[in-house]
């Protein structure tokens, strides 16, 4: 399913400015509307404040100074509100070792995608849980 990426809402949580400057830019040039965290607390705030335009997907680095991508994932993840709660997360990180893949999904994440980040490997994973995603709440609206 090819998922066309105009319009969809993205908060990325970034502490370091060019790696959020650069990302911004990759994602604006496919159309994508790009809030901005620079740490997992402040991600976590703008997710609980988001509910009358919920974000379509969150990419989340994980050493961040005062609350990391996994404590914040953690947050989200606990959130009341379910559809705020499911927003796909997708890990970018320079931890690449198995216990850090592991731990990115033990916590919630979709995703981890490897720092530095490949464009068509990040368009391409983004394209993917949106589609999953999307497909889900079909699904979900049926049986309500």
């Amino acid at each position: 399913m090819d998922v066309a990426l105009k319009g969809k809402r993205v908060l990325l949580v970034e502490d370091n400015e060019l790696n959020r400057e650069l990302s911004k830019d990759i994602l604006e040039k496919e159309g994508v509307i790009v809030d901005e965290a620079e740490d997992g607390d402040i991600a976590v705030e703008k997710v609980i404040h988001s509910k009358k335009r919920p974000y379509d997907f969150i990419l989340m680095d994980i050493m961040m100074p005062r609350m990391d991508g996994y404590e914040a994932a953690t947050q989200i993840r606990a959130l009341d509100n379910k559809k705020l709660a499911s927003v796909p997360i997708i890990a970018m990180t320079a931890a690449v070792t198995p216990e850090d893949k592991f731990k990115v999904l033990e916590v919630g994440m979709n995703a981890h995608l490897s720092k530095p980040v490949a464009i068509p490997e990040l368009l391409s994973t983004i394209k993917d849980f949106l589609g999953s995603y999307q497909q889900l709440e079909g699904e979900l609206s049926k049986l309500l």
